[in-house]
């Protein structure tokens, strides 16, 4: 039989396709009834047959639908045809080549009849439930057949059923005009007089306490959909009556109905809160009432401070409103503090076992957690820290060690948003925590290690580099508490965090006691303790680098024994993190020290890869890491060890995530959202779940690969086939940004590979046209990877990519390529100007204030990052291709010089720039495009003369901008166009001396924050008198430079300097030795200055350049001309002279 027929229908099954949609409607109904049965293999039965009616007779099927949803009169049969109808008629086909819905395909007559019998249907329905089913249905066909107008009699009957005595009829209307509001809002407008009247009546006193819900919804979604603030504002004098229902629902003990009425409350506040800015005070001091009545549910005071918090974080939409209730923010903080007392001494708590993690703790302290931490990155540290202030200390003096508790659990959840603030205070905040290690309740003492460790991520590195002397004791002395294990594994915990942000040498001097502690608790008996010491340890050795070498002998016979005999279910991941720990101690003390054990060590990691770990075994992820580490530290010596780890590898990156998909308004998998390893999103009318350790683990593998490529080099080569063509496609893995992120970072890692690999000759037989073919394939794919990149910060990182690609391949790009490349660039930078632009409308809202434009000036950040990237890919383009790349250069220039935007753009005709006039263009933004003409200038030298009348008056003008680095990007640009002007400078010669003077003559000029402006001006100035020698006063100028010498900021322009020096010594350039040789002191003063930095300053040609034209010297000058030379040098200066003149 063809394969073509397998699928195909048989007779038997023809026959009951013909008995099932024949006159007797049992069948119907029982086929119905099977698509519900639990037992799998009926319901895969009838489902088959279901399409087969679906495929072969549409409107029959559809047909006896409706009239089963119509006249049943089994309930579960009207509802399970309302889900059927649904789906049929509304969600395309699974197959992609038939994505167009069932509707369409039906005759006009059956299409007529299903409208009415729906109608109909709505009218008669008695059951609340299948009410709701009912509407979801006509309001998705709806959404289908009204931009066309194919209901005319819906809108009509709707408002017939909405004015109804029988609050069924009323519900139901309000439920479809809900859900039609995403769809047809606007085209409603024209009816918003009567919508208002509508839901004026439908949410006023007295009325059904269903059908006022249903209002609440319905009008909610519609102000939602409603693109004009004044079509908004009409429905301002529902918010009065919108409350209402809320706060009647509570009075008559409808709790469940004033929940349904926050999370609709709930959706409007992040959606649209302006829409509640004039009665904001009222609206927020009602919601905070809830939370803190004590009669209420917890589930509804949650739902009452999730919408305060919510208002709080819509900050794009209204920057800044609730800041303005400084009131409302203290009451909400004591709100949440109050939560967080509730938590429960519980014995199992000091059992340190894993599974009691969070034992005592309840869901009023959770939620009173998370909170505070959205809480406080939303309004910020100028707003939430003063509240913090005053409420703190009465938490700390008072008696119940449940305030203590709960004033350091607040201190560590505020961190992250108020780090800026909160480091102003730093001691203040760290004496708080440090005194609360003495407490006498041990889940206090808890708290305050569980602050000092946040504060240690949050407050880093001033935290560390400011109060070390007394974290570390506090810390190691908290480690002794061995009669609270939790404690002690707690405290190894805040190691870890502390060590993060330290250098070497801060940690040298406690290395011997925390080492110590650190292999006291590896070898107790609590798992809990074990597994905190490893992670400390692994920290403290990856800070502490060589100076870890000291402890390796006592540490590793540890770890390895723990790797070896960890093996039972129980440890898996204290194994784990052996791993972890011997991995960063082998990175730590190096290839040297670690090669005898790294042996044996990797002798267990295959034994262990060999084994079938079970697929939750957190030993995957990490021994995925571990391995990579390994090959870190054992460079070319890992090579052999590549078979073995690059099959698990690659199938860990190759998982496909775990994705399930479900009805929104389905209440199955519900309590699959409580799991926390499935994160749920809900789209649309469907809520997706996906198992995060599984991208994890993808994300984990992906950067593995990435680390091999980048550390084996061509050595990886063997492996580039397979692992191309399994990362690029995740370039556009939208469900995780790690594993996009580091798909993009391996890019340029794989070509580098390839072309070392065919450089060297270990390219088993390939060529460079293998390379061409696998940047043909890269490079394409990530610039459509950019063009499709969601978040800002990953655009800097495929373009930085991009740019990082050009550098090992560029010349062998082809031109539709390059323009490809640059087409991108325009939509990067239109998009980056269009999100600038949106910002800067936010701050024209009523309520913006300082503490948001603190956070857009973050978020604009990004853009001059991007931006950044932007200039460098254009300099490698210019670098590589030069003059030729100009035309595309020239088509990219008015989205590229926001200084420049009156003459360059115009210039082109082009009016779509993304900076008009009048736009304030920032410090980064001025220096990136000064870099990127500098770029051209240098690269394109006489092919970019055209831009000098345009550009150098903005470059000389920048020479004395207030920003250093805008300064040192226009005085290098100087040098340049000085160095390759010619006669199109020499008009620019006499403002250039006097701009360059001035940043040479600053006060300030040799601070360290100005010195490489200074440097780079000083270089300039020397290019205007080795090229431009007859357009200025030598005999002053030549000197005048001389004087500045030498220069020891910026190593790359001081060895340019310091070689034109020499070179014009050793041509007697008669204004540099000057009159009588009058400044030959100073030059043999540079000279030794020059040589007493060693090859810092000077090339080595240069150096030996330096010696023998000062042995010439010594040779041709009067001794007494010599020794008065000698005598006006600095006395370092002299020695450093003698010694070189003397050998």
């Amino acid at each position: 039989m063809a394969s073509s027929d397998i699928n195909r229908p048989t007779e038997i099954q023809f026959a009951q396709v013909a008995a099932v949609l024949g006159p007797d409607n049992s069948h119907f109904e029982t086929l119905i009834s099977h698509l519900m049965s639990a037992a799998n293999e009926q319901r895969s039965q009838a489902e088959t047959l279901f399409n087969l009616c679906k495929q072969n007779h549409p409107d029959t099927l559809v047909l006896k639908l409706s009239q089963l949803l119509h006249s049943s009169p089994h309930a579960e049969a009207r509802a399970m045809s309302a889900v059927l109808l649904r789906r049929i008629l509304t969600i395309s086909s699974d197959d992609e080549s038939q994505s167009q819905t069932l509707y369409p395909s039906l005759s006009p007559a059956t299409q007529l009849t299903l409208k009415s019998t729906l109608l109909e249907s709505v009218s008669r329905e008695s059951s609340k439930s299948i009410s709701k089913k009912l509407c979801d249905t006509v309001s998705e066909l709806a959404s289908l057949v009204l931009p066309e107008n194919g209901w005319p009699e819906l809108l009509p009957f709707m408002f017939q059923c909405v004015t109804s005595g029988n609050p069924r009829h009323r519900e139901s209307a309000l439920l479809i005009f809900a859900q039609l509001a995403q769809y047809i809002g606007e085209t409603l407008v024209p009816h918003l007089d009567t919508l208002h009247a509508v839901f004026l009546g439908c949410l006023g006193t007295g009325t059904d306490p269903d059908v006022r819900i249903a209002a609440l919804g319905a009008s909610i979604n519609f102000i939602q959909c409603l693109e004009k603030a004044s079509d908004r504002d009409k429905f301002h004098d529902l918010l009065p009556l919108m409350m209402q229902t809320l706060t009647e629902a509570l009075n008559s003990g409808e709790e469940s109905t004033a929940q349904e009425a926050l999370e609709l409350l709930i959706e409007l506040a992040g959606t649209e809160p302006r829409f509640l800015r004039k009665q904001i005070a009222e609206v927020v001091g009602a919601m905070l009432q809830i939370a803190e009545a004590e009669t209420l549910e917890e589930g509804t005071k949650h739902l009452a401070v999730e919408f305060v918090i919510t208002l709080a974080e819509a900050r794009e939409r209204a920057p800044g409103m609730i800041r303005k209730l400084p009131q409302f923010i203290k009451r909400l903080f004591e709100i949440l503090m109050k939560m967080l007392l509730d938590v429960e001494d519980d014995p199992a708590w000091y059992s340190a076992e894993v599974e009691h993690e969070d034992a005592g703790e309840t869901s009023n302290y959770s939620v009173g957690q998370e909170c505070l931490d959205r809480l406080s990155i939303s309004l910020g540290g100028n707003t939430i820290v003063p509240v913090i202030s005053e409420i703190l200390p009465a938490y700390l003096a008072a008696p119940e060690w449940q305030k203590h508790h709960a004033a350091l659990i607040a201190l560590a959840q505020i961190a992250e948003g108020c780090s800026k603030v909160m480091t102003k205070t730093l001691e203040q905040v760290v004496s708080m925590v440090l005194n609360s290690f003495q407490d006498p309740h041990p889940r206090v003492r808890w708290a305050a290690i569980n602050a000092i460790g946040q504060l240690s991520t949050d407050l880093g590195p001033d935290l560390q580099n400011q109060y070390h002397h007394l974290v570390l004791p506090a810390l190691a002395s908290a480690m002794d508490d061995f009669h609270n294990p939790r404690v002690q594994a707690h405290a190894a915990s805040a190691v870890l965090n502390f060590s993060e942000n330290c250098t070497p040498e801060l940690l040298k001097p406690y290395l011997d006691g925390i080492v110590g502690k650190l292999l006291v608790l590896l070898q107790n008996a609590k798992q809990m303790v074990q597994e905190g010491a490893l992670t400390a340890l692994a920290s403290v050795a990856d800070s502490s680098q060589e100076n870890f070498q000291k402890y390796y002998d006592a540490v590793m016979p540890y770890l390895k024994t723990i790797l070896v005999n960890a093996m039972d279910k129980a440890n898996r991941m204290l194994r784990a993190k052996s791993m972890e720990c011997i991995s960063l101690v082998g990175m730590a003390v190096g290839k040297d020290k670690f090669k005898d054990d790294a042996k044996q060590v990797m002798d267990v990691l295959m034994l262990l890869q060999g084994s079938q770990l079970e697929t939750d075994d957190p030993t995957i992820s990490y021994m995925l890491q571990a391995w990579a580490r390994l090959c870190k530290c054992l460079g070319q010596d890992f090579l052999p060890y590549m078979n073995v780890v690059m099959p698990p590898l690659l199938h860990s990156a190759q998982l496909k995530p775990d994705v399930t998909i479900t009805s929104a308004d389905s209440d199955a998998d519900i309590d699959e959202s409580d799991d926390e390893s499935i994160e749920t999103i809900t789209l649309g009318d469907k809520r997706i779940g996906i198992k995060t350790s599984v991208l994890e683990e993808k994300a984990t593998a992906c950067n593995m690969l990435c680390c091999y490529a980048d550390e084996l080099k061509e050595g990886f080569f063997p492996w580039i086939d397979q692992v191309a063509p399994t990362l690029v496609p995740l370039l556009k893995f939208y469900f995780h940004e790690e594993v996009r992120k580091a798909a993009v970072s391996a890019m340029p890692e794989l070509l580098r590979s390839a072309k070392l690999a065919v450089e060297k000759g270990q390219s088993q037989g390939r060529n460079e046209s293998y390379v061409k073919q696998l940047s043909d394939y890269i490079i394409p794919a990530l610039v459509e990877a950019l063009h499709k990149e969601p978040e800002t910060e990953i655009c800097s990182s495929m373009l930085d990519a991009i740019n990082e690609c050009l550098q090992i391949c560029g010349p062998i790009l082809d031109e539709s390529q390059v323009r490809s490349i640059v087409e991108e660039m325009k939509q990067v930078i239109m998009a980056s100007s269009a999100r600038r632009n949106e910002r800067a409308e936010r701050v024209k809202a009523e309520d913006f204030d300082a503490e948001e434009g603190e956070m857009l000036k973050e978020e604009n950040e990004q853009e001059d990052e991007l931006f950044d990237q932007v200039g460098d890919c254009l300099g490698t383009l210019l670098k590589i291709f030069k003059g030729p790349f100009l035309p595309l250069f020239d088509e990219l220039l008015p989205y590229l010089m926001p200084i420049c935007y009156t003459d360059a753009a115009y210039m082109h005709g082009i009016n779509i720039l993304s900076y008009g006039p009048g736009k304030d263009v920032t410090a980064e933004e001025k220096r990136i495009a000064i870099c990127i003409f500098d770029d051209v200038a240098e690269h394109c030298r006489e092919a970019a003369l055209k831009y000098y009348d345009t550009f150098l008056p903005f470059l000389l003008e920048a020479c004395n901008d207030s920003s250093t680095d805008v300064r040192q990007a226009a005085v290098y640009g100087v040098g340049i166009c000085a160095e390759f002007g010619g006669g199109a400078f020499r008009q620019f010669v006499g403002e250039a001396l006097s701009r360059l003077d001035a940043v040479i003559r600053r006060p300030d000029a040799l601070h360290p924050d100005n010195v490489m402006a200074y440097d780079n001006a000083v270089s300039a100035l020397g290019k205007i008198c080795q090229f431009h020698r007859d357009s200025i006063n030598a005999a002053q100028i030549v000197p005048a430079w001389l004087n500045c010498l030498p220069i020891k900021g910026d190593l790359i322009e001081a060895k340019v300097v310091h070689d034109q020096l020499c070179s014009m010594v050793e041509r007697s350039d008669g204004e540099l030795l000057g009159l009588n040789h009058q400044y030959l002191p100073k030059i043999v003063a540079v000279f030794a200055e020059v040589l007493s930095a060693g090859k810092d300053l000077a090339s080595e040609q240069t150096v030996g350049r330096m010696i023998n034209l000062l042995r010439q010297l010594q040779q041709t000058l009067p001794p007494s001309a010599l020794a008065s030379t000698f005598s006006s040098l600095q006395p370092q200066q002299q020695l450093a002279l003698q010694s070189i003149l003397s050998s």
